[in-house]
């Protein structure tokens, strides 16, 4: 067997084959990022071993096109964290750094940890859709808070008494911004006026298209995950966030591994005599946020959910180590909910009767 490292950049991939059994280098090419480039690759393979797995570091903006043809074509394709492939170069006995040398980490990253602890490229389109509106949504909110901030500081100098009126959040409804419209249409013109009325009606026309888009990520998740938004304190953006960046549950052979995915599976920190886990702190930290909306606004709203809780601190944990058993519940409740919401080839179809199912969903 052998382990195909790709090294991804926007015009070109650099691969480098190690043998997964010595790590010796078995072959090395550069392709174009292109799909002449992943057939390149395929037939690059092919004259090496039939069993083969390949590495790609996880760069999805530069690495879809070929992960995309490489599993169209039935191989099996893992990501590689990018800190994983820094920590494989630097105990790595090849001193420097070049892009044969960078794609030679992201294989022995894989020889050192073993292929099957790492989470397989999955093509979920729908997936990507959700994942590529919410970010999109996202830079609107940061762009009209931006604009609101500067829109303030002009009023403070134009018409300070209306901007004293003007509560913290006040700008981001459509009401008040109509409203704001009228009040600066009877002020004496100026170039700061001008200017504030063309921010007033950016800031207007970004809150409408970001409800247009709030309710297309609803009608999309509605299509794909309706069973998501069905769980108590799951919303919208939510379970966007959550379909996003989880890219396919199918790649994830347990729950265990999507728990250390999202960072809500506890990392062993034991020594001598003493037995203990500590938090962990890596991992997707924005569907790691998800959850803990979830676990936040199940402690507030679900009896079950602040049963839970109470028990877990009646047995001597802290408030925040009560959440993050309760996170890690989530965690596996969220990863059954979407493995089960689309059909899994047979080769991927795993034995899942010993999971865990907590007693408050």
């Amino acid at each position: 067997m052998i382990v195909i490292g790709a090294d991804t950049h926007k015009r070109n991939h650099m691969l480098v084959a190690l043998d997964g059994l010595t790590g010796a280098v078995r072959g090395q090419l550069q392709i174009a990022a292109s799909d002449q480039g992943a057939l390149q690759a395929l037939r690059f393979a092919a004259g090496l071993d039939e069993q083969r797995v390949w590495a790609i570091e996880d760069c999805r903006h530069v690495s879809a096109r070929l992960e995309a043809a490489l599993i169209a074509a039935g191989e099996r394709v893992i990501r590689v964290p990018a800190a994983m492939t820094g920590q494989a170069r630097k105990v790595s006995r090849v001193a420097g750094k070049s892009d044969p040398i960078d794609a030679r980490a992201v294989a022995l990253a894989v020889l050192r940890d073993g292929a099957e602890s790492f989470p397989q490229a999955f093509c979920d389109e729908q997936a990507m859709e959700i994942r590529l509106l919410c970010d999109y949504r996202d830079q609107l909110i940061c762009e009209r808070t931006r604009m609101i901030c500067r829109l303030r500081w002009h009023l403070v100098t134009i018409a300070p008494e209306l901007e004293a009126q003007l509560a913290q959040a006040a700008l981001k409804g459509p009401r008040i911004c109509a409203r704001l419209t009228r009040q600066l249409a009877r002020l004496p013109q100026s170039q700061r006026l001008r200017i504030s009325k063309q921010l007033l009606k950016r800031i207007t026309e970004i809150g409408r298209e970001e409800r247009e888009l709030l309710s297309e990520l609803e009608s999309l998740i509605d299509s794909h995950a309706p069973q998501l938004l069905a769980q108590p304190g799951c919303g919208t953006v939510t379970a966007a966030i959550i379909i996003g960046h989880t890219a396919g549950a199918q790649r994830f052979p347990t729950n265990g591994h999507f728990a250390r995915h999202c960072g809500t599976a506890p990392i062993p920190a034991s020594s001598g005599k003493i037995q203990r886990h500590r938090l962990h702190r890596g991992g997707d930290r924005q569907l790691n946020r998800a959850i803990h909306i979830i676990a936040l606004s199940r402690a507030r709203t679900d009896p079950a959910t602040r049963s839970y809780l109470a028990r877990k601190q009646a047995e001597g944990k802290t408030k925040l180590e009560a959440i993050r058993c309760l996170k890690r519940h989530l965690a596996r409740r969220i990863w059954r909910l979407l493995y089960t919401a689309t059909p899994v080839a047979p080769s991927m179809q795993i034995n899942h009767t010993n999971s865990e199912i907590p007693t408050f969903t």
